[in-house]
């Protein structure tokens, strides 16, 4: 996505001029952002980042929670211009919407949270100790049961309507021995609102496939095996509603 688009003819001429700078806001930038616009009560340090966006620990009153900051100018696009805040802001709308579908719908997604421009807030996931980690880099003690409670819990998301478009071991937390799904960023809604349905259905069931290898390769470590065709064939019964083969 060319970056140039989100930008009016008085950016673009202080980019000419040199008048603006690309630098990112600094943690304890960020931290006075998210304490301004009354997401948390404290910041804390940044648990992670990913391709377009930062995750911090904060606090809400003695409550621990995350936020999310979509960042503007260091992401995956490339280009070298900044990206307008209301268009981040989009971003975090999408993804925080889509986070309410899940939790709504019963699937095990953090408890979503509210939104200020490209921020927003939602369940900590973890300890007082250390935050739930990935399933990439967790030990599974019952690997097969973790296994069955992820196919579980992607069917979840789908009867909430939502299938995740870049399920990996990466975006799987280990939370009280079950599989929680994050980073909706890119979760694909498959009811019948927006777009046609085929075409989400079919967008849907293709990454789920890449989605499903991804974690085949992972559970190959413990010696069990994800039939992704069986995966997607599960998946696809619960979203039948549309009737499209």
């Amino acid at each position: 996505m060319p970056n140039e688009a989100y930008l009016d003819q008085s950016v673009h001429w202080k980019i000419r001029s040199g008048q603006l700078g690309f630098a990112e806001p600094t943690h304890p930038e960020v931290a006075e952002a998210i304490l301004e616009g009354g997401l948390a009560t404290e910041v804390g340090q940044r648990l992670g980042s990913g391709k377009e966006a930062d995750v911090y620990l904060c606090r809400d009153g003695p409550r621990l929670i995350v936020v999310k900051v979509y960042r503007q100018y260091r992401t995956a696009h490339r280009g070298g211009r900044p990206i307008k805040l209301e268009s981040m802001g989009q971003r975090a709308l999408i993804e925080l919407d889509l986070l309410t579908y899940a939790w709504q719908g019963g699937a095990r997604v953090p408890a979503p949270g509210r939104r200020v421009e490209n921020m927003f807030s939602m369940q900590y996931l973890g300890t007082t100790e250390a935050v739930a980690p990935m399933l990439q880099h967790a030990r599974l003690e019952d690997p097969e049961a973790f296994l069955e409670s992820t196919v579980a819990g992607v069917e979840a998301l789908a009867e909430a309507g939502i299938v995740h478009s870049d399920l990996s071991p990466f975006n799987i937390l280990v939370h009280e021995g079950e599989p929680w799904f994050i980073d909706l960023a890119a979760g694909i809604r498959v009811d019948r609102l927006g777009s046609p349905a085929w075409v989400r259905l079919n967008e849907a069931m293709r990454a789920l496939e890449s989605g499903g290898r991804a974690l085949h390769r992972y559970f190959q470590r413990y010696g069990l095996s994800l039939d992704t065709a069986d995966l997607v064939a599960r998946v696809q019964t619960k979203i039948d509603l549309f009737r499209v083969h």
